[in-house]
């Protein structure tokens, strides 16, 4: 849900435009649920670890369920640009599983990472980051995830790398801003998983 490019063509503070975007997004769960839950998998945790998760541009909190059912004991921060879709995370969170916390940011504001807070164990997006087009805000990006992230953290992107430059150039950013364990396990054109590790 984020991006400049994407506000060219979505109004993400429209409720009635999210919400219709929403139920779109919904009839696609069938495909997605399997290939989070493999992204979920490669996070170097146990089920039964109070894992601290930072969820980036999450959205209505799609990737945040995945994560809390591979992962009941986490505590999750779903960060997004959109306050109509935080409101609906609320929504689609509420009286069930927590503690879940919420933050408005705009991932090219430099600020953001202040504004989620951390350190986080684990960091994860779906379908999100390739939305900023571009290398340069991309690679700011990862730069702005490693900094948040605590020693030994952990960064699962599930996303359209072949949208977006191709998964060899978000290998090459993700070395670039730090991470020191960058790989692909998975790639399912255009969308794979990569996983980041900061080991220091």
């Amino acid at each position: 849900m984020e991006a400049r490019h994407e506000r060219d063509h979505h109004d993400w503070h429209s409720a009635d435009y999210v919400d219709g975007w929403i139920a779109k997004d919904i009839k696609r769960d069938d495909r997605r649920r399997p290939l989070l839950a493999k992204a979920m998998a490669q996070a170097p945790f146990g089920r039964n670890d109070a894992v601290r998760i930072l969820d980036v541009a999450g959205g209505y909190g799609a990737v945040s369920e995945a994560a809390l059912k591979a992962f009941p004991k986490a505590r999750v921060t779903i960060h997004d640009y959109s306050e109509v879709m935080l409101d609906r995370a609320r929504k689609h969170f509420a009286g069930g599983t927590g503690p879940i916390a919420y933050v408005q940011a705009d991932l090219t504001d430099p600020a953001w990472t202040k504004r989620v807070g951390g350190p986080f164990d684990l960091v994860v997006s779906g379908i999100a980051i390739h939305n900023l087009h571009d290398p340069k805000p991309i690679g700011d990006c990862y730069r702005a995830i490693y900094t948040v992230l605590a020693p030994g953290g952990c960064f699962i992107n599930c996303d359209h790398f072949d949208r977006a430059g191709g998964v060899d150039l978000h290998l090459k950013l993700l070395r670039e801003a730090g991470y020191a364990q960058v790989a692909c396990p998975v790639h399912e054109k255009p969308t794979g998983i990569i996983k980041a590790v900061r080991t220091a």
